[in-house]
């Protein structure tokens, strides 16, 4: 019996070992997934896109984590506003004196270097707002007849075709704006208190800039090595001291950048305004200074006051020709002064600045659309850094 078993034994083991048994087919079926070539290449779908759903699946997880720390560090950053933004401000005026004190301190001390830096950069600011002052005191006496003057004029173009508004619809409109006031005077009254709260803080974060900028200008590397090689190990160091030089090289030069281009921008309308004779050409010409510090949003938003104002000081013409002033500024800015000034700092694409300008408005309003396209540039340096090299 036993011989008579063994070789049937042995032949139904072989069969199920191969599978071929009952159920073999099932049982190996479900144990390996089915297959299929590639009909242009012949190689098996199956092991190739096992394989791809991992690796997505790897950088899924990753990006969920990158994603968990990124609102942590704003949540933070909430928390210490006037601090970061304080160190925010620190770290611009130093990428922009660090040239100037370097080049001083060839032949003056380093903290006679760094002092002269920094005042002369404030009595320079000082000086221009002053400038900006007695201008607007200087022509105040004529503006307000100009701008009666414009009020008119734009009632009458108002009643013209295409708009066809009634005669008293500015009237009424400003007789609702004059009773707004009247019914909200002491909300008006407490958000003026509350905003001497916000300049108190203002004073408060400019004084902490300086301050942070006086050691960042005079020791700033002194500062970056104490942070590598007293708080890191040793192994984590050259990967820290080249992120951090990336991060450095792409914000200073960002900063750099930003301030060439809207200085363009800000004396090619000022030459513009001045030939139009539009009223507060210089105030305006340093809004649009100011304004260009936000990449594709804040310039049409000044030129946009400017056109306003040139409508009610010169004139419907006047006003014309600013719009168009917006469109030539904006072309000469987003293709010209923008890839030529800062294709060396930043590589980003015009979709990544628009989305970041507006993702950092709606976090933290004004200063996030400010923040953001520097932000974004450093963490995409940073990310470039640390990238492993192929061999």
């Amino acid at each position: 019996m036993a011989g008579a078993g063994g070789p049937a034994a042995g032949r139904g083991r072989a069969r199920r070992a191969r599978g071929a048994g009952p159920g073999g087919r099932a049982v190996r079926a479900a144990r390996i997934p089915k297959r299929t070539p590639d009909p242009r290449t012949g190689a098996s779908v199956g092991a190739v896109v096992v394989p791809a759903l991992r690796v997505a699946a790897g950088y899924a997880w990753r990006l969920i984590v990158v994603g968990i720390v990124v609102y942590g560090v704003f949540i933070v950053l909430g928390r210490f506003q006037l601090i970061a933004v304080a160190l925010f401000l620190a770290l611009v005026i130093t990428s922009v004196l660090r040239p100037l004190a370097d080049l001083l301190s060839r032949r003056l001390p380093r903290p006679l270097a760094v002092a002269v830096s920094l005042v002369g950069s404030i009595c320079l600011f000082l000086g221009l707002l002053a400038l900006v002052g007695n201008a607007v005191a200087q022509e105040s006496s004529t503006l307000a007849d100009e701008f009666r003057g414009g009020i008119h004029r734009i009632e009458v173009w108002l009643r013209r075709p295409p708009f066809r508004l009634g005669p008293g619809a500015l009237s009424h409109l400003q007789q609702q704006v004059v009773n707004y006031i009247q019914s909200h005077r002491s909300n008006l009254l407490n958000r003026a208190l509350s905003g001497f709260g916000t300049l108190v803080e203002l004073v408060t974060g400019g004084a902490l800039a300086l301050f942070a900028s006086v050691f960042f200008i005079h020791s700033g590397e002194r500062l970056w090595g104490w942070t590598s090689h007293e708080l890191l190990p040793v192994a984590a160091r050259p990967a820290w001291d080249r992120a951090g030089r990336a991060a450095w090289l792409t914000f200073s030069g960002y900063t750099r950048g930003i301030i060439i281009v809207a200085g363009t921008n800000a004396v090619l309308v000022g030459v513009a305004l001045f030939v139009l004779r539009v009223p507060l050409a210089l105030p305006l010409t340093l809004l649009e200074f100011f304004a260009a510090f936000v990449p594709l949003v804040g310039s049409p938003v000044a030129l946009g006051v400017a056109t306003v104002v040139a409508l009610a000081g010169r004139g419907p013409l006047t006003a014309a020709a600013v719009l168009v002033l917006i469109v030539v500024i904006g072309q000469l800015e987003g293709h010209v002064l923008h890839p030529l000034v800062m294709s060396w700092a930043v590589r980003l694409h015009p979709l990544v600045v628009a989305v970041s300008v507006i993702a950092g408005s709606i976090v933290a309003g004004v200063i996030g659309a400010v923040v953001a396209v520097p932000f974004v540039s450093v963490v995409w340096a940073v990310v470039r850094a640390l990238r492993p090299v192929p061999p």
